[in-house]
């Protein structure tokens, strides 16, 4: 249910932070059990033309939804700001429980207004909270007017279809901020997986005779490949070369200590979802496993060097892409101490 709505035109930063103290201010009055979220806020950057997607985008994140959501809808042409304001809470129907609200400012500004974003939202980030800024649709100029303001950076390096542009994106926002990328959390099953693999103490061995490494990945979803080959290679101790392109595949090799690694990105088509459609490890003794997208969750194979073969299952690997944004905003309280050596790594593979 709405709680409480403003809105004007031609307004400043001032006149929205003073609408938002006096709605909450009405709300206390009011003695209704209600109570204001206080988690995290976050600014996102969008065009106007796609703010109804994101809000349908942010709806479905349930229960990571942002305390305070400033929405920045960026109009080709305009010169001043207009904004509202909503406080809105789900009603449970019991008087005796409270009802968290959840706070939302809407504002309709002009590109010229981005290299000066963050004296904008100043005064609407809640203090003390996490704050996060996410332009899903470029706007890397508004992403670095937040540098003073953003604690992390929301981001996916599978927008960008050159994956080195997007790698050296990343890397250069960890410099001012914590960087939480989807396209890395979407390989979260598979990472999960691989590691699963060989975790029993009789398969670990195998992990220092590793030979060549194959990711099968959507077309558009490159970096996230790169992203696997950059986790692998970091957590291996690996030294990886460059990755060559030849023909929409990339190929490479990683030294191993005394061991080379074949390295592969296959593009696969048809595979819906963007992400990783598929994965083959490779030892010298001639082991291999292969985890691909399946019905239900991820098929998984093993072929022993002495040619016995298995194949299982992997039940409800995958959070589905209408979850990635919530587990998204999770992660920007979280801390991930494998990404950034993996987006290193894979730097040095574009490079």
């Amino acid at each position: 249910m709405t709680v409480e709505v403003w809105a004007a035109e031609n307004t400043t930063p001032a006149d929205i932070d003073s609408a938002l103290r006096k709605l909450l201010e009405e709300q206390h009055v009011r003695g209704e059990g209600l109570a204001p979220a206080r988690v995290v806020n976050m600014v996102a950057v969008v065009d106007a033309a796609w703010r109804g997607e994101i809000l349908n985008r942010l709806e479905r994140v349930g229960r990571y939804h942002p305390s305070r959501t400033v929405l920045c809808a960026v109009e080709e042409g305009r010169t001043t700001l207009d904004a509202s304001a909503r406080l809105s809470a789900d009603g449970t129907g019991d008087p005796t429980l409270i009802s968290v609200v959840e706070e939302r400012v809407d504002i309709r500004m002009g590109p010229s207004h981005l290299k000066r974003l963050d004296a904008i939202v100043d005064p609407l980030i809640l203090p003390d909270l996490t704050t996060v800024v996410w332009a899903p649709h470029g706007h890397h100029e508004a992403v670095e007017a937040m540098h003073g303001l953003a604690d992390v950076v929301l981001l996916d390096s599978s927008d960008d279809p050159n994956p080195g542009r997007a790698i050296g994106w990343v890397c250069r926002q960890h410099d001012h901020a914590y960087v939480v990328d989807l396209a890395w959390l979407r390989g979260t099953p598979w990472r999960e997986r691989i590691a699963a693999t060989f975790d029993p103490e009789a398969w670990r061995p195998a992990l220092r005779q590793i030979s060549k490494v194959v990711v099968r990945h959507r077309p558009d979803s490159a970096v996230s490949g790169v992203l696997m080959l950059g986790w692998l290679a970091s957590r291996l101790g690996w030294v990886p070369g460059s990755l060559v392109e030849e023909g929409g595949r990339h190929h490479g090799r990683a030294k191993a200590g005394k061991l080379e690694v074949s390295l592969q990105l296959d593009p696969v088509p048809d595979l819906g979802a963007p992400g990783l459609g598929g994965i083959t490890v490779e030892t010298a003794d001639g082991m291999t496993v292969s985890l691909d997208r399946a019905q239900g969750g991820l098929a998984a194979h093993r072929r022993t060097r002495d040619g016995q073969q298995s194949s299982w299952v992997v039940l409800g690997a995958s959070r589905g892409e209408a979850g990635i944004l919530g587990e998204g905003i999770r992660q920007a309280l979280l801390r991930d101490p494998t990404y950034g050596p993996a987006v290193r790594c894979a730097g040095k593979m574009l490079s």
